[in-house]
């Protein structure tokens, strides 16, 4: 079983009913605490931005034995791979300027649940975070189901949600860094009934611009929930921009790629197939890069 299947597999688990009046306990590979004012590092940053107060200590070892990233034995030859993804999306963030507006913010997408969208989400910001001129932010859109910001123990901070709701909240106060150098954490925060509505407002265009302006060097990794499921997905897509289309192979059905890349169209979309064991021996990953309907394909195997 390759590392992708053990991923999906603990995913499968996690969303199985558990009987009546049981608690299912959901794992947790982070935990928030303050930062001690005489360890905080100096910002890098161009503009001024609120200084963190607190920081995610990551359990790598405990994501490692959960499959969300890979095993020491595999861990060279999945490096690789995503250092293949994520070379065309760092050159865009960097070059994009006025031909790419928002090329900065890189939103990962699926077309629907149990793709493999969050082991992606989490390597790809692990790998670009291991770039020497770039900083991560990994922002947890997934706004139903914040996966990524309950797996490292920030479920209950205040985040993206509650900065776009309350306009007197500093974004910069929101973030979170992590013990990983280059990485950090914008949580989904509060969840609202509103949170479409609040993802497609000028407040959410203001504050990627924000984001970027603040920190040149930063690339806003944003992930986001399923297309054909949700309309917060639709709406980050339309500030977002590239976007990363995760897809299971041998799992999603055609139509249901096509019928997800329809509301991405005119945009520069690259192509993730998952477990594609057609590949080559050495890849998990097919890898295609363009606007939507005029792919240009390559192996990364």
């Amino acid at each position: 079983m390759s590392i992708v299947e053990k991923t999906l597999e603990k995913m499968r688990e996690a969303r199985r009913p558990a009987p009546a009046g049981t608690r299912v306990p959901q794992a947790v590979f982070g935990a928030v605490a303050p930062i001690e004012p005489t360890r905080a590092e100096p910002s890098t940053q161009s503009a001024p931005e609120a200084s963190p107060t607190r920081r995610i200590a990551i359990d790598q070892n405990g994501l490692r034995e959960a499959g969300l990233l890979p095993p020491m034995h595999q861990s060279r030859q999945i490096a690789e791979q995503y250092r293949q993804i994520k070379r065309p999306l760092i050159a865009n963030a960097v070059q994009g300027g006025g031909t790419l507006p928002n090329a900065h913010v890189v939103m990962m997408a699926s077309a629907m649940p149990q793709e493999g969208k969050t082991f992606t989400a989490i390597n790809l910001a692990f790998s670009m975070a291991r770039e020497k001129d770039i900083n991560v932010l990994l922002v947890d859109g997934d706004t139903p189901k914040p996966q990524i910001s309950h797996l490292f123990g920030a479920a209950d901070s205040p985040g993206l949600l509650d900065v776009l709701e309350d306009g007197k909240l500093d974004v910069g106060s929101l973030i979170l860094p992590t013990d990983v150098p280059g990485l950090a954490l914008l949580p989904a925060g509060k969840r609202r009934e509103n949170a479409t509505e609040l993802l497609a407002s000028e407040r959410m265009r203001a504050l990627v611009t924000r984001l970027g302006e603040r920190d040149p060097r930063r690339i806003v990794l944003l992930d986001s929930p399923p297309l054909m499921l949700t309309t917060e997905s639709r709406a980050l897509a339309a500030v977002a921009g590239q976007i990363v289309l995760v897809v299971r192979a041998a799992h999603t059905a055609q139509q249901t790629v096509l019928d997800a890349l329809s509301y991405l169209e005119g945009r520069s979309v690259a192509l993730v197939l998952n477990q594609n064991m057609n590949a080559a021996p050495t890849g998990y990953y097919y890898y295609g890069y363009g606007e939507t309907g005029d792919a240009q394909k390559e192996s990364s195997g």
